[in-house]
């Protein structure tokens, strides 16, 4: 990493975009402490991540990754409920913040708390992941590529989920993709990466407007082709 230097407001979703090994991820994971940076500092709502010990840090931050993640040998309640049970919730608070979430995501409790993630879909597992991120009631969720491996029509339902989730619940987050159209569609500021630094950043309607550099121009290219593409096909004409 060179020089990479951030700030998200209360409320805002930040997405990181490039190509594979541009350093999005690993940036993603100086935020949790999954990876301690050489220099620099990072914060969060006034606290300094090496105040803390790395576990108590990890606690104030929701954490969702390709495939989820789940424990496989605890069921669906046991995967969402870790963080607050660490955090020593009362059994009361425990069930109800349970209930909520999993309604909230599609999977109502009286059906899936008792699951175990080898009974549930690709889409299911993930949803299930966003819970559990959201348990703690953290000040802000990291993303990590969330959508990738699921399919067009479950990526695309869970992508209008979390933005609804968002504009419910105000929580800040940062998410990591390789996708414009992903950041379009849930991101309120984009910073492109290219060889471990940001090269660009703004709104999405300002990378559109004014790309600053190639690798810019080749991600807002592929959204541009699909789009059009498809918009012949609707239209009747050859693709």
């Amino acid at each position: 990493m060179d020089g990479v230097s951030l700030d998200l407001a209360a409320g805002e979703t930040l997405a990181l975009i490039g190509h594979s090994g541009c350093g999005k991820t690993t940036t993603l994971k100086m935020l949790n402490r999954l990876v301690e940076p050489d220099s620099g500092e990072v914060w969060l709502a006034g606290t300094r991540a090496h105040d803390m010990p790395a576990h108590e840090w990890r606690r104030r931050i929701g954490f969702v990754i390709q495939s989820a993640g789940l424990f496989p040998h605890r069921s669906v309640a046991e995967n969402v409920l870790v963080t607050p049970r660490l955090l020593g919730w009362e059994e009361e608070r425990q069930k109800k913040k349970l209930d909520e979430l999993l309604s909230m995501v599609g999977l109502p409790a009286k059906r899936y708390a008792d699951r175990y993630p080898t009974a549930l879909s690709g889409g299911e597992r993930q949803r299930v992941g966003l819970a559990r991120a959201l348990a703690g009631e953290p000040e802000i969720i990291l993303m990590d590529e969330p959508f990738a491996a699921l399919d067009p029509i479950t990526r695309t339902s869970l992508i209008d989920d979390m933005a609804r989730l968002k504009k419910e619940l105000g929580f800040a987050s940062v998410l990591v993709t390789h996708d414009f159209a992903e950041a379009l569609r849930l991101s309120d500021r984009v910073a492109v990466m290219d060889g471990g630094r940001i090269v660009q950043r703004g709104t999405p309607a300002e990378l559109i407007a004014k790309p600053a550099t190639d690798t810019v121009r080749d991600l807002l290219a592929a959204p541009r082709r699909l789009a059009e593409t498809v918009g012949r096909a609707f239209d009747g004409h050859e693709v």
